[in-house]
């Protein structure tokens, strides 16, 4: 039997989603958490990776037991795991639905605060650019909803079976003040690095060190960027999975850390 678990995580702590020599990931923790519980070796499947120090309000991953289990499992396993992980809901599946090949859309959202402030250092990126050009910034993402091949915002495109992806919103919000940034972009798949990438090369047009022209050729693949210098992680938040027969809503609020202070709405630029 297959259930899907969603769950949310604060990835400050960990290398990542995925299980790896090279430091401790959230799916390791999680089924070291179920092997307890369950009393026998646990494989999950998630939804997709996260680089190290990204964050997850929404995320779900599957597990497949011989037979359903007859305790709380909601509540047990909430009570195994650290504080920075989550679990909101656990849905038995009809046959074999795949947490990560099924979904066909994933949404991110990057937040950015142009001021130093201690309280959003570990759920925002610190970028000290004042007098953004805003307009310019969102001329260049609305490029990345017309072209597909995202080959000069991947970190190792070599490695890609494919470099295609669609992008289906791409925008920038900011509060009243404009010292606080929120990009926001849903597509079917992403390539290694790519949103921060993406991220990273939108701030220089912002600044004026890169022109809107300048990042469509990177699109259509005429030129490159010379330095591939991903946005700061911890700004990085998935937030949001859905698939055809599963569009839960997010039920964390991307951490109050990175709301607005006093409760007003992002707005579009």
């Amino acid at each position: 039997m297959r259930y899907f678990f969603h769950i949310s995580y604060n990835g400050t702590n960990y290398k990542g989603w995925q299980r790896h020599p090279y430091g401790l990931g959230v799916q390791e923790v999680i089924e070291d958490a179920l092997s307890k519980i369950l009393k026998r070796p646990v494989a999950i499947v998630g939804c997709g990776r996260t680089d190290a120090g990204v964050h997850a309000s929404q995320f779900f991953f599957h597990l497949d037991v011989a037979e359903p289990w007859e305790f709380d499992m909601l509540f047990r396993l909430n009570k195994v795991l650290p504080d920075d992980i989550s679990v909101f809901n656990i849905i038995p599946m009809d046959g074999l639905p795949h947490a990560r090949f099924d979904a066909t859309a994933r949404s991110y959202d990057y937040f950015i605060h142009t001021y130093k402030d201690s309280f959003l250092s570990n759920g925002s990126s610190l970028y000290l650019l004042h007098n953004l050009e805003l307009g310019a910034m969102k001329a260049a993402t609305a490029l990345l909803l017309r072209y597909t091949d995202f080959r000069n915002f991947c970190l190792t495109p070599a490695d890609q079976e494919s470099t295609i992806c669609y992008v289906t919103e791409a925008r920038w919000l900011t509060t009243e003040s404009g010292d606080r940034l929120r990009f926001r972009i849903s597509a079917n798949r992403y390539l290694s690095r790519m949103i921060r990438i993406i991220v990273g090369q939108l701030l220089k047009v912002g600044n004026g060190t890169l022109t809107v022209a300048e990042f469509e050729s990177y699109l259509r693949c005429e030129s490159a960027p010379k330095h591939l210098a991903p946005a700061f992680p911890q700004g990085l938040y998935l937030s949001k999975v859905t698939y055809p027969y599963l569009d839960l809503p997010t039920r964390s609020a991307i951490s109050t850390i990175v709301q607005t202070p006093d409760s007003t709405t992002w707005l579009e630029v």
